[in-house]
């Protein structure tokens, strides 16, 4: 049965400070755990139900070891999740080290620029992983992935994108192909393909506040999707998903 340093580790983990204390985060649900499982994360813990354990033995018994897998009862694993929805399982994975791989040719980036809202981040995350994009790099100021929330709402995503954190002032810095930033009403109208090339960064900004101005400097050419109805703006993860519909349209085009 699952300890009670067990059960205070994870709770420690829904806290940011912990998370990276510890180098742990929290993947919850059936379907989530099972991604984990199969993926490249190193999993160090799992707290199943009995139901979830007897199905997946064979699995879990390839990953882990019978001291790392702990039984616990569907009411404790409600109080634990974040989501009262689990009924089945939650894993600790450990935070990977990795670092932002510079801007190269033959490849799109998505450079992220102070996103503040974890679903927002789920949801670009899910979008580069649906389009083909292999790289999300973030300001430091930007949400932090291993959240619950951003797990939760990238779908699984988060475990082929990697993400990572670092000064964007340095990383556009070194960027030797073109660089283009979404604007809410300045720049060339998306539409008309801007994306003259196999690869870029694409840089979105804040919800609220966008860019910030003194990553101007680094762009080469602003953009901006067209407004036909009377909406003051677009959430910036709707806006991901149609920037990179038009640039991977372009690309096959040519």
């Amino acid at each position: 049965m699952v300890t009670r340093k067990t059960i205070k580790l994870v709770k420690s983990l829904y806290q940011k400070k912990y998370r990276y204390q510890h180098r742990l985060f929290v993947v919850e649900g059936a379907k989530s755990v099972l991604e984990l499982l199969s993926s490249s994360f190193i999993v160090k813990t799992i707290l199943g139900t009995e139901v979830f354990l007897g199905q997946h033995k064979s699995l879990l018994a390839q990953r882990l070891t019978n001291d790392q897998r702990f039984e616990i009862d569907e009411a404790t694993l409600s109080s634990l999740s974040h989501f009262k929805s689990n009924n089945s399982a939650l894993a600790l994975a450990e935070i990977p080290s990795v670092s932002p791989i510079p801007p190269t040719t033959g490849a799109y980036t998505l450079v992220l620029d102070n996103i503040s809202d974890p679903g927002n981040l789920g949801t670009i995350i899910r979008t580069a992983d649906w389009y083909g994009i292999r790289q999300i790099v973030c300001s430091s100021e930007t949400t932090d992935v291993y959240s619950p929330k951003v797990v939760s709402a990238s779908m699984g995503s988060f475990l082929r994108v990697p993400v990572t954190y670092t000064d964007l002032k340095s990383y556009l810095s070194s960027a030797t192909v073109p660089v283009y930033g979404a604007a809410l009403d300045r720049g060339i109208n998306l539409h008309r393909h801007p994306f003259d090339g196999k690869e870029g960064v694409i840089l979105l900004g804040n919800e609220s506040s966008g860019i910030r101005p003194e990553l101007d400097t680094y762009v080469s050419q602003y953009v901006h999707i067209p407004r036909y109805g009377g909406a003051e703006s677009l959430n910036v993860g709707i806006a991901t998903a149609v920037i990179c519909d038009n640039l991977i349209r372009a690309k096959e085009q040519m």
